[in-house]
């Protein structure tokens, strides 16, 4: 039998909820893996929601399970449903709805609030001593949750202009985590806290090098579950 994963999600696009390509990647290599995969995403409002043509926020409102439905071809569950006797692992991808939805990391950086809920999931896991695979911005979330944690962001500095968002890593720090520095193909494992991290979108790198460097998250994260 696969390893069983329950992936968390925070809307459906970039700008407001969980980056496509980086749960599809996710997904993919998941399914290469074996695993048996079910979804959840929070039953609460996004921030906001933001026309992804034009790149500026919108009057709508928009509810986070409802949109990441989208993702999941319909098939998700209410992250309050998650019973973490029920899987072997759990997966955050990135995307701005991280920041914005599950937590309030892109309006109040380091001194952010974490979704009550999604803390509680991130805990129960740890509690278990399950892995939590994280990638893009959600690394955020175990760095608020699990002080003194080992996470990656990609790179402290913006080496070649490929790291526009390198000060993540300095507020990682301040938080009394360890920020690992590593290119986008690599992931970084917390063997202690068993938390796996990979940069994906916070690099500006070719679609398949993020696609791999979310395979080798996924791969560690199967191997300690």
């Amino acid at each position: 039998m696969g390893k069983r994963v329950a992936l968390v999600l925070a809307g459906c696009g970039v700008f407001d909820g969980s980056e496509v390509h980086e749960a599809s990647a996710a997904l993919v290599h998941l399914s290469r893996g074996g695993a048996q995969v079910r979804i959840f995403a929070p039953n609460i409002e996004q921030m906001h929601v933001v026309d992804h043509f034009r790149g500026s926020p919108t009057e709508e409102k928009r509810n986070v399970l409802v949109e990441s439905a989208r993702l999941a071809r319909g098939n998700i569950e209410d992250l309050a449903e998650l019973k973490v006797g029920e899987f072997d692992a759990l997966i955050f991808p990135g995307g701005f709805g991280v920041a914005k939805n599950l937590c309030s990391w892109a309006v109040d950086g380091k001194n952010c609030t974490v979704n009550e809920l999604v803390k509680s999931t991130l805990q129960a896991f740890h509690s278990a001593k399950k892995p939590i695979g994280l990638c893009c911005i959600s690394p955020v979330l175990a760095a608020k949750v699990f002080p003194g944690c080992e996470v990656t962001v990609g790179q402290d500095k913006n080496v070649d202009g490929r790291f526009p968002d390198a000060e993540t890593a300095s507020a990682i720090v301040e938080l009394g985590c360890k920020h690992i520095c590593k290119d986008v193909a690599e992931s970084h494992v917390d063997a202690t806290n068993k938390i796996v991290t990979t940069c994906a979108f916070m690099c500006k790198a070719p679609l398949h090098e993020i696609f791999d460097g979310i395979g080798t998250m996924v791969a560690e994260v199967l191997k300690l579950s």
